[in-house]
């Protein structure tokens, strides 16, 4: 182990997920960090560090969710709080990261909103960054400071195995998912199915026709977002239409914006598995199960800390 003796191992949270920052705490076992994040009267955000926190090893836990815009700054302001009080070393804990769509020109003067957000969080002073299963691999590329991307596969894993479901075929959604899609059917040890669709327009889409055998199989939907639930309800329709007997949806960032939760209430999903990354608040509904990844990110943090592999963790 390579970390230095008297090295402080130091954690903070933003308004983001506090509740995910004080789970990832318990599994360490150190306790969060004293600071205040609050606003002035003209909505401006106010960060206050209340120790010290010199020479220490810093983490902020701060999905960059809705809402996004207040969430970034506040992520932004406190590294650059922890910067100008000396930190040794500040890693940006982002399970969701946030503009991660905005990824590509695919419009004539469409920006790379994604690209902005990575030179924000490094001009702001951050030393490296922790996320969890980006929405395009690319964005690892976007950032000139390191970048670990965890997989939440192992958990969506280990809990459809507890459910010792019979006859699954894992289904994409897109075209696009196909490799998320067959790594998830491998762990399974199940065949896949592709939903060819297109989309006239952001957050529409339209189903066209499924691409592999479902009949009488339990369908697995899996993606990375859930955001206003119309790709994922139009599907397990479809493939019910098919013959599939069963259909659950799982993805890593449950952002169920707009009128999410009443299309998967009245779907004929049977389960949606979703992550922790994003906190549902009010949105929880006896259909979806949360799984936690304070675990693997309190793993991943100690690894970052004692300079061991991340990699080692999804072999």
């Amino acid at each position: 182990m390579s970390c230095q003796v008297g090295r402080k191992k130091m954690i903070f949270t933003g308004n983001a997920n506090p509740q995910l920052a004080e789970e990832i705490s318990q599994e360490l076992g150190i306790p969060l960090g004293e600071s205040q994040i609050s606003h002035f009267s003209d909505e401006e955000i106010r960060v206050r560090i209340f120790e010290t926190v010199r020479g220490a090893d810093t983490f902020v836990i701060q999905p960059t969710c809705a809402p996004a815009n207040t969430n970034l700054m506040e992520l932004l302001i406190m590294i650059d709080a922890l910067r100008r009080a000396s930190a040794k070393h500040i890693t940006a804990v982002i399970p969701y990261y946030g503009y991660a769509r905005q990824d590509r020109k695919t419009q004539p003067r469409d920006p790379i909103t994604a690209k902005l957000v990575a030179n924000l969080i490094t001009a702001a002073g951050a030393d490296r960054v922790l996320t969890m299963d980006l929405h395009a691999g690319q964005i690892q590329g976007f950032f000139d400071i390191p970048l670990d991307n965890l997989k939440a596969l192992p958990i969506l894993v280990q809990y459809i195995q507890s459910k010792n479901l019979d006859d699954i075929v894992v289904v994409s959604p897109d075209v696009g998912g196909v490799t998320r899609a067959r790594d998830l059917a491998e762990r399974l040890g199940s065949k896949i199915a592709i939903i060819d669709k297109r989309r006239p327009d952001a957050n529409v889409s339209e189903v066209m026709h499924i691409i592999g055998d479902v009949r009488g199989k339990t369908a697995i939907i899996v993606d990375d977002i859930i955001d206003t639930a119309g790709t994922i309800v139009q599907a397990a329709a479809a493939l019910v239409a098919e013959g599939a007997k069963d259909v659950i949806a799982c993805c890593s960032h449950p952002v169920l914006s707009g009128p999410a939760i009443e299309r998967i209430q009245d779907s004929v999903l049977s389960e949606v598995i979703v992550t922790n990354s994003i906190p549902l608040g009010n949105k929880k509904i006896d259909k979806i199960k949360v799984l936690s990844i304070a675990p693997l990110l309190a793993e991943a943090i100690s690894r970052v800390y004692e300079e061991r592999s991340i990699s080692e963790l999804f072999i």
